[in-house]
């Protein structure tokens, strides 16, 4: 079915529209011009909000936006993004919106990855990078692990891809003794003893699941405010 036919009957029968999509890992540039939610937005004639799309999840990264104001110790927390090792390819998404969305907080924002995992410069802007995820995560108040595939910026023909299985990246209690005592995060679900160990994901430190619970504000936030914007 044409989507030109399909979106707007779907959107007959509704006020607002959410969109899941995820990246097919198939075609970079379908992928990152955001095909299928920039159909509904043309298609629908409706308000049209992502619930996670092929490069960006902005309600996940609201909700961990929220996480870390609610928890920070000090007016501007080092806050490190950082790679971990995952036996599937799983897309930027996360990390993308996490990105844009520190860029943007009153933080001090480190991305720490192997060679070859650059995200996109548009979501990257002028954060630091390092290499070195322990050299990354000395003093760092927040760390937040999630894996992503190749990103396809610095090596295009491996986009989507899985370029390392290094368990050295796992963020354990050696990674976590380097930190300012800092608060462990990750979006969930999580491969646990991969992305992190079982003593970080369950220390006093983590905050997965409020983090969690911070997804049903910034959906509601979001909602609430696109719902007013119809009256």
């Amino acid at each position: 079915v044409c989507s030109s036919d399909l979106i707007p009957v779907m959107a007959s029968y509704c006020d607002i529209i959410g969109v899941r999509s995820f990246a097919h890992f198939e075609n970079r540039e379908d992928d990152y011009t955001e095909k299928i939610l920039n159909q509904f937005i043309k298609y629908s004639g409706k308000p049209v909000f992502s619930m996670e799309a092929a490069t960006g999840h902005p309600l996940q990264a609201f909700a961990d936006l929220i996480t870390i104001e609610e928890y920070k110790k000090k007016d501007r927390p080092k806050v490190v993004l950082t790679w971990a090792p995952h036996p599937r390819a799983l897309p930027q998404a996360v990390p993308n919106s996490f990105a844009d969305w520190m860029n943007e907080a009153d933080v001090d924002f480190v991305i720490t990855h192997p060679e070859g995992y650059e995200l996109d410069p548009k979501f990257v802007r002028g954060a630091k990078v390092e290499y070195n995820q322990m050299k990354a995560f000395e003093g760092a108040d927040f760390i937040y692990a999630k894996n992503w595939a190749c990103p396809g910026v610095t090596r295009p023909a491996d986009y989507g891809k899985i370029l390392s299985k290094d368990m050295n990246w796992t963020v354990d209690a050696a990674h976590m003794a380097v930190t300012n005592d800092a608060f462990f995060m990750h979006c969930l679900p999580v491969r646990r003893n991969m992305i992190v160990t079982d003593e970080v994901i369950e220390a006093p430190t983590s905050l997965v699941i409020p983090e969690a619970a911070n997804r049903e504000i910034s959906a509601t936030v979001v909602l609430k405010r696109m719902l007013e914007g119809l009256e």
